[in-house]
C-alpha cells in the first residue's frame, strides 16, 4: 500500500508560488535563493537531490529495484526542474546541460556566484558607500535602498555590522537634516539603522 503513496514533490504545480524569488544574472538574491530552494525541497523529501546523503562504503546497501530507480529519476528531473523555472533566462542559458543531475546544476550554480563574489562585494561596497538622500525622492526610498544594499553585501559574504549602516544613513543626510544628525551623532551608543529610520520618517 505504500508504494502507491503519491510523492509530495509531484504534487508541486507552481513553483513560483513556492520559491517566488527568480535568481539572475547578477546574483543579488542568491542567498535568499538558496534558502528558500533548500527548505522547499526539504518539506518535500527531495534535499538529497541537491545536498546526497554521505555513503559509507561498510556498509552494505540493497540494489535499488527498477521501480526506485525510475522513481529517483524522476524526482531528479523534478528537482532539476525547479531549478530551471526559478532563474532567468540569461542565467540559464549559462548553466544549462542537458547531461547535469538536479545537485550538478546546483553546484554550478554555487561555483557561479562563489567565483564572482569579490568582484560583486566590491560593486556593492561602491554603491553603498556612495548612496545619498539627494539622489531619491524622500527618506522612506533612501533608507530602503541602504537596506538593499546591505542585504546584497551580506549574500556575497560582507559582515555588514548595523553600526555601519547607521553611520551611512547619517553620512548620506542632505544638509537639511544637519540639526538631525549633529544631534544623534552624540548618542551613545549610536542607535540601529531601524530605530534611525523611523526617527527619519517620523
Amino acid at each position: 500500500m505504500a508504494e502507491n503513496k503519491v510523492h509530495p514533490a509531484n504534487i508541486v504545480s507552481n513553483i513560483k508560488a513556492c520559491i517566488p524569488i527568480t535568481l539572475d544574472y547578477e546574483g543579488k538574491q542568491y542567498n535568499n535563493w538558496s534558502t528558500l530552494f533548500q527548505l522547499h525541497c526539504r518539506a518535500n523529501m527531495v534535499i538529497n537531490h541537491i545536498q546526497p546523503l554521505t555513503v559509507n562504503p561498510s556498509v552494505a546497501v540493497p540494489a535499488p529495484t527498477e521501480a526506485e530507480k525510475a522513481l529517483t529519476q524522476r524526482l531528479d528531473d523534478i528537482v532539476r526542474q525547479w531549478i530551471y523555472g526559478t532563474i532567468s533566462n540569461d542565467l540559464l542559458n549559462s548553466i544549462l546541460d542537458p547531461d547535469d543531475s538536479a545537485v550538478d546544476a546546483w553546484n554550478r550554480l554555487h561555483q557561479f556566484f562563489l567565483n564572482n563574489k569579490s568582484a560583486r562585494a566590491l560593486q556593492f561596497d561602491v554603491q553603498f558607500t556612495n548612496t545619498k538622500l539627494a539622489h531619491f525622492d524622500g527618506v522612506k526610498s533612501y533608507c530602503a535602498q541602504l537596506k538593499t544594499l546591505a542585504d546584497n553585501l551580506r549574500n556575497v559574504g560582507d559582515k555588514d555590522s548595523d553600526n555601519r549602516m547607521a553611520l551611512q544613513l547619517l553620512k548620506g543626510l542632505s544638509e537639511d537634516y544637519k540639526p538631525f544628525r549633529t544631534s544623534v551623532r552624540h548618542l551613545n551608543p549610536l542607535p540601529f539603522f531601524d530605530t534611525l529610520r523611523s526617527m527619519l520618517e517620523l
